[in-house]
């Protein structure tokens, strides 16, 4: 018996890497000591400031991969799980330096495994990130036929005096929504319940309100906001950064608060997307459900001094970057509190 009879293709594998290779390579700098395929990634830190901190975090794209499946399109899940993780850290103010993949599934097939790949690297180099390494692992009887779990994780930097941990908080600040682009990568196992299980809509319908097939709506990318915060970093006009993911505003934006400071969120002051709204309807999800389980289309929020904000707006206008005023900072307990606007 050899090791293809057991479910384990070697040499699906090693076509495979050598794509991966490729791919990687596309998102080297400087800094890559290494290629793609030793038993570690080496990436230089020389240049780097004194007081540089690194700043690491490790995130999975979760049910979402349930809707790449069924659709056999797995060019998108690869950004999503990239800027996940760039959000996660971009919050803090790091700046990305590395990522490490981990993908497992049943059965390798080199086309599929180049599909996720190329979103990750896609991604790493539009947030200025290098992809050095990862694990790709073929597992056959432990992942059912077809389906693969994806995960990764992120290293960056930031000047100690730099970190935003939402310290500096403080009553009359205000509280800023950027727009996101869709569930990204939270809230799917209710969606998918709702949506696909109980009314039994078909990922290739299209949806009138939603303007596409449901299953592009449900592949709708996870936004990276990198981009956006960069400039805001630099002049230093933010006190606290959030990632709206699972728990939604509501559980996300007490992990920044100091004491004494509640967010009080205006309902009303931002535009919800229609697939959050179908979804509720649908499923007569409670209002405080879908705010806890989604972005509600709100996928980053920005606290600023009150005294900041016209430089703020003046920088997000600049970008062409869309926001709204969504709340502000009142005394209270670490909590949010929904207020109608």
């Amino acid at each position: 018996m050899r090791y293809r009879d057991a479910g384990v293709d070697i040499d699906a594998a090693t076509r495979a890497k050598a794509r991966i290779k490729r791919l990687a390579r596309q998102t080297f700098s400087a800094r890559v000591l290494k290629d793609v395929g030793a038993f570690g990634g080496f990436f230089s830190l020389q240049g780097l400031p004194r007081d540089a901190v690194l700043v690491a975090s490790v995130d999975g794209v979760g049910t979402k991969l349930k809707i790449a499946f069924a659709l056999n399109h797995h060019a998108t899940v690869g950004a999503d799980l990239v800027n996940h993780c760039v959000n996660d850290i971009a919050v803090h103010g790091a700046a990305p330096l590395f990522f490490l993949d981990y993908l497992a599934t049943g059965r390798l097939y080199p086309e599929v495994v180049t599909e996720i790949v190329g979103g990750l690297a896609r991604a790493c180099r539009a947030a200025s990130c290098a992809l050095i390494g990862g694990e790709t692992a073929e597992m056959p009887g432990f992942y059912p036929a077809n389906e693969y779990d994806l995960a990764g994780c992120i290293v960056g930097w930031v000047r100690r005096g730099k970190i935003i941990d939402g310290s500096r908080i403080r009553p009359g600040d205000v509280i800023l929504g950027l727009p996101s682009w869709g569930l990204h990568t939270n809230g799917y196992s209710l969606a998918r319940k709702v949506l696909l299980d109980r009314e039994h809509i078909r990922l290739t319908t299209h949806v009138t309100k939603l303007g596409r097939t449901l299953g592009e709506e449900l592949l709708a990318p996870h936004r990276c906001y990198w981009n956006v915060l960069q400039p805001l970093l630099a002049k230093g006009l933010l006190k606290g950064i959030v990632h709206i993911t699972g728990g939604g505003l509501t559980d996300n934006t007490p992990r920044i608060l100091p004491r004494g400071c509640q967010a009080e969120i205006l309902l009303g002051s931002w535009p919800v997307l229609p697939i959050f709204e179908l979804i509720a309807r649908l499923g007569r999800v409670p209002p405080e459900d879908m705010l806890r389980t989604f972005n509600m289309g709100i996928g980053m929020a920005l606290i600023v001094a009150e005294r900041n904000l016209e430089r703020v707006t003046a920088v997000l206008e600049k970008n062409r970057e869309v926001f709204w005023n969504i709340g502000r900072i009142v005394r209270g307990r670490a909590s949010v509190k929904y207020v109608e606007a």
